[in-house]
């Protein structure tokens, strides 16, 4: 082997290896970039839960319309079935859902509520019939039929609908805004008061309404 030859070929080993270098740090500088994004990332949680007919998203902080629907739906039916003694477990139940800036007045009414359906031994039941979405104003209107009974009144039957917004937070629900009235005349009404009642008039006998078939 020639001096010149092996010249050469020191150096290109050198420059194999000064470029080797440099690759190294470029590929630790893509991983250094590819896990800060992922420790970034919003993640994604995929539910196929039985009560929906297909998947849904669940993310930080929002989730599909599906998964909004079905919590209106069960917060709906927790407000629109209560009797004498069901009605603690109500509240204990749906406060934790509450947002704070509901929680505080809206417990209280609930209270009140819960107070006059012991007093009254009145029962309310509420059958949902229509689901709607709102997109603009991300609400969850449920409408149905509502029944309230008592052992010394006739029983009243008479339209209900329930709009609940849900939003979450950490991946957990949180109602944001609920509010129920018997028609759009009522509703709008209640538009101007801070604090939505979500209980009916718990005396059927005085209800102007009158039964209904």
């Amino acid at each position: 082997m020639t001096l010149t030859l092996f010249r050469q070929t020191w150096q290109r080993l050198v420059a194999e290896n000064h470029f080797h270098r440099w690759m190294l740090l470029a590929l630790l500088a893509t991983n250094l970039f590819t896990l800060a994004a992922l420790l970034q990332a919003e993640r994604t949680v995929v539910l196929v839960p039985p009560i929906l007919e297909s998947q849904v998203n669940v993310a930080r902080e929002s989730a599909s319309q599906a998964v909004k629907e079905a919590w209106g739906l069960f917060v709906t039916e927790l407000l629109g079935n209560v009797t004498p003694t069901t009605a603690p477990f109500l509240r204990a139940t749906l406060e934790p859902l509450l947002s704070p800036a509901l929680r505080r007045e809206v417990a209280g009414g609930i209270d009140a509520q819960v107070e006059a359906l012991q007093r009254d031994r009145v029962s309310v039941r509420f059958s949902p019939e229509v689901i709607r979405y709102e997109t603009s104003g991300d609400l969850v209107r449920v409408q149905g039929k509502q029944i309230i009974s008592g052992p010394n009144a006739s029983t009243v039957t008479r339209p209900r609908t329930y709009e609940i917004q849900v939003a979450f937070r950490h991946y957990r629900p949180m109602i944001t805004r609920l509010d129920a009235y018997q028609d759009e005349k009522e509703r709008q009404e209640r538009r101007d008061r801070p604090v939505p009642e979500p209980f009916p008039d718990p005396q059927p006998a005085s209800s102007t309404d009158g039964p209904t078939q």
